[in-house]
C-alpha cells in the first residue's frame, strides 16, 4: 500500500506541467498552441527562448529526481540495493508518465525526455553524466536537441549494459526500454531529420556565423 501511495504521489509530481504553466503565466499563452505543439522544454526552448527553455528543464528534471528519492521514505528498501533501484525506477516511471499524460494539463504533456534524465541521474548519476556528455556534444555539433536526445538515449542501454555492466535485470531492460521509448516518441523528429525540415535552436548563432564568413572569404566566387 505504501509503495503504491508513493507511486501515486510520484505520478502527480511528474504531471506538474512546467512548460503550460510557465508560458500562461508569464506570457498569457499555451506553449501546446505554438511551435511543435509539444509541452516540453525544447518547444519552451523555441517560442520564449533560452531562459525560459532552461528553467523548464531543469525543473521537468527536478521532477524526475525527486519523484526517484520518494524511495527514502521506505526504510526496509534501504537493506537491498536491487530492491531500492527497483523502487526508484518504478517511481521515476511513475513521474515519466505524469510528465507525458498530466493529470493537470487534460493528459497533454510533453515527451518526457528532461523527466527520464532526472530519474537516471538520481539512481546512477555517472552514467547520466556520460549521457550529457554525449547529448552536449551533439548539439554542440549539430544544433538539433532532438538528435542530442536520441543519441543519448541509445548511449543509455550501452554505459548500463557494457561500460558500468549494472548486475540488475531489471535495471537492464530499463536501460534498453528508455531507448526504445526515446525512439517511438521521437518519429516524428526522425522524420524531419531525415527530410531536412528539422528545426535547430537557436543557440551558437555567431559561431556559425564565423564559420560562413570563412567560407565566403575562401570561395569569393561562389
Amino acid at each position: 500500500m505504501n509503495e503504491l501511495l508513493l507511486i501515486v504521489l510520484a505520478y502527480l509530481i511528474g504531471s506538474i506541467p512546467t512548460s503550460v504553466w510557465v508560458s500562461q503565466h508569464f506570457f498569457d499563452i499555451d506553449i501546446r498552441d505554438y511551435g511543435s505543439g509539444n509541452a516540453g522544454a525544447t518547444n519552451t526552448y523555441r517560442v520564449l527562448g533560452p531562459k525560459w527553455g532552461t528553467i523548464v528543464m531543469v525543473t521537468d528534471m527536478i521532477k524526475g529526481i525527486v519523484a526517484v528519492k520518494l524511495a527514502l521514505l521506505l526504510p526496509a528498501y534501504a537493506d537491498s540495493e536491487v530492491n531500492l533501484q527497483n523502487l526508484q525506477t518504478g517511481l521515476g516511471l511513475a513521474a515519466v508518465v505524469g510528465h507525458i499524460f498530466p493529470i493537470w494539463a487534460d493528459f497533454r504533456g510533453g515527451k518526457g525526455v528532461a523527466t527520464l534524465f532526472g530519474l537516471v541521474l538520481g539512481i546512477s548519476p555517472w552514467t547520466a553524466l556520460s549521457c550529457v556528455a554525449i547529448f552536449t556534444l551533439v548539439l554542440y555539433l549539430t544544433r538539433f536537441v532532438s538528435l542530442s536526445s536520441i543519441l543519448a538515449s541509445i548511449a543509455f542501454p550501452v554505459f548500463i549494459l557494457v561500460i558500468f555492466n549494472v548486475d540488475n535485470p531489471a535495471y537492464r531492460i530499463f536501460a534498453i526500454a528508455v531507448a526504445l521509448m526515446v525512439l517511438l516518441t521521437h518519429q516524428k523528429n526522425i522524420g524531419r531529420l531525415i527530410s531536412g525540415s528539422e528545426s535547430k535552436v537557436p543557440i551558437l548563432k555567431n559561431r556559425d556565423r564565423r564559420r560562413q564568413r570563412r567560407r565566403d572569404a575562401a570561395n569569393p566566387h561562389d
